[in-house]
């Protein structure tokens, strides 16, 4: 192969599903030898990958910051994180700290090697391509307990039983969780969360939320859809519902309070936005056949308020029960 047919590939040839061979193609040629090894090229995809920032840019504020901010070593502000120092280093001063700061480092990889990054190592088996499609493929490429998707963030294959406690390659001891869940999960829990996507599936035919129809649907996200009440009681009155049928708003998933929530949000701004005569709202949960509702499945009432819709609207849902909403 000479230098054309390698510009060809690179730039006629080439069919990417990630950014894998552009990648190491250039880490090869920036290498002075001409050739890059295996880990080489794999810390040049590591400094791509976003995911891994995000992660560690979480940790930072999570753990070393918070404890070291408690002990007035590091101040934090819009900036970044800083050390509380009275006054300036000489250069003498740093060398010292940061020689102290590597002896540090190197005395506890040495005390635990490669444990200290054991929360971070999937599967030191490596589970086949064919397998990890397989899963990623039946979660609909969706982080099995939160729901979110793997273009929003990157989805691990975790081992429901861990291979230090005995769990197997095989299809039946895997699910796909999001980076976050399956940090959090680590390697002490063996909770399997597959349940939940059939879980999240379930409609019911005979409910008019469930099959409530797409053209009417104004905001959607993984977990809830948003839609106009069709018996409003102001203009812009919408209900925010979770995909899944579920009667009550206390047996929804925190992902699903998190994904209603977040509809409530972007349809408030989307009314607030169309109609300027909107200076309020009032949201609310019918919650059980005595609390007034009627149709069960959970849904949100947003409603839009206007000065003057009512001649004194004091109390707001306490108007609920007769006589209790002024006081």
């Amino acid at each position: 192969m000479d230098f054309s047919q390698l510009r060809n590939f690179i730039k006629n040839r080439m069919r990417m599903q990630h950014i894998y061979q552009p990648v190491m193609i250039k880490t090869i040629l920036e290498s002075k030898e001409g050739r890059a090894s295996a880990r080489q090229i794999a810390e040049q995809f590591l400094q791509k990958d976003e995911s891994q920032i995000e992660y560690y840019v979480q940790i930072t504020k999570a753990m070393p910051g918070k404890v070291l901010a408690r002990h007035g070593i590091v101040k934090h502000d819009s900036g970044g994180f800083s050390l509380n120092l009275d006054r300036r280093l000489t250069a003498d001063q740093r060398v010292e700290l940061i020689a102290l700061c590597e002896a540090k480092v190197d005395e506890y990889e040495k005390a635990r090697g490669r444990l200290i990054w054991l929360h971070r190592i999937k599967d030191p088996g490596y589970v086949p391509g064919s397998l990890r499609y397989q899963i990623l493929k039946k979660a609909k490429f969706r982080c099995e307990l939160c729901g979110i998707s793997a273009e929003e963030k990157a989805i691990d294959v975790d081992h429901i039983v861990p291979r230090n406690k005995g769990g197997k390659t095989v299809i039946e001891n895997l699910q796909a969780l999001c980076y976050t869940c399956n940090s959090q999960k680590r390697d002490l829990d063996d909770t399997d969360f597959r349940p939940w996507k059939s879980l999240y599936a379930n409609r019911e035919s005979s409910c008019v939320f469930c099959t409530i129809k797409p053209a009417a649907i104004r905001g959607r996200n993984a977990l809830a859809i948003a839609f106009e009440d069709n018996y409003p009681v102001t203009k812009g009155h919408t209900l925010v519902t979770p995909v899944r049928h579920v009667q009550s708003f206390f047996d929804m998933s925190s992902a699903e309070h998190k994904a209603c929530f977040n509809l409530l949000e972007e349809s408030k701004a989307r009314i607030a936005d169309r109609d300027r005569t909107v200076t309020g709202f009032n949201l609310g949960v019918n919650d059980g056949r005595d609390a007034g509702q009627t149709i069960f499945h959970c849904h949100v009432h947003l409603i839009p308020r206007r000065k003057g819709d009512m001649a004194d609207p004091r109390g707001g849902i306490r108007h609920v029960m007769p006589g209790k909403g002024l006081y």
